[in-house]
């Protein structure tokens, strides 16, 4: 079994990043866009805010740039696993997840991206 990658297949960027990682990153990653995937209500709210990354027997989840992290540190790429490392390390997790957040919300202007790449945030 492998892992899930879960995105928003109706953005670009989200969705060439998604192909990226099955394709470059680890091979055999499941990808599932997110209103395809059956996910309870907490995880669909997730979803719409940050990639989920679910171990394949599904009682783990990581969100954002811990997705990204544990797809980097236990992907089958040895080259990438220190990168993943790093992202998780203290300090720079913090640091990790501010990129992240940012690369999510301006989505909408990088490589792939559209306007419905753009998500209105809550209030």
């Amino acid at each position: 079994m492998a892992p899930v990658l879960i995105y928003d297949g109706d953005c670009g960027f989200c969705t060439a990043s998604a192909r990226l990682a099955a394709e470059r990153i680890a091979p055999g990653l499941r990808i599932v866009e997110s209103h395809r995937a059956d996910l309870p209500p907490g995880l669909r709210a997730r979803a719409r805010d940050e990639v989920l990354l679910a171990h394949p027997d599904g009682r783990r989840v990581w969100g954002g740039a811990d997705a990204v992290a544990v797809l980097l540190t236990a992907g089958p790429r040895p080259a990438l696993r220190p990168v993943g490392a790093l992202m998780r390390a203290p300090g720079l997790r913090e640091l990790s997840g501010l990129a992240y957040r940012w690369v999510a919300r301006n989505r909408h202007r990088m490589p792939g991206g559209t306007a419905s790449c753009g998500v209105p945030r809550a209030g």
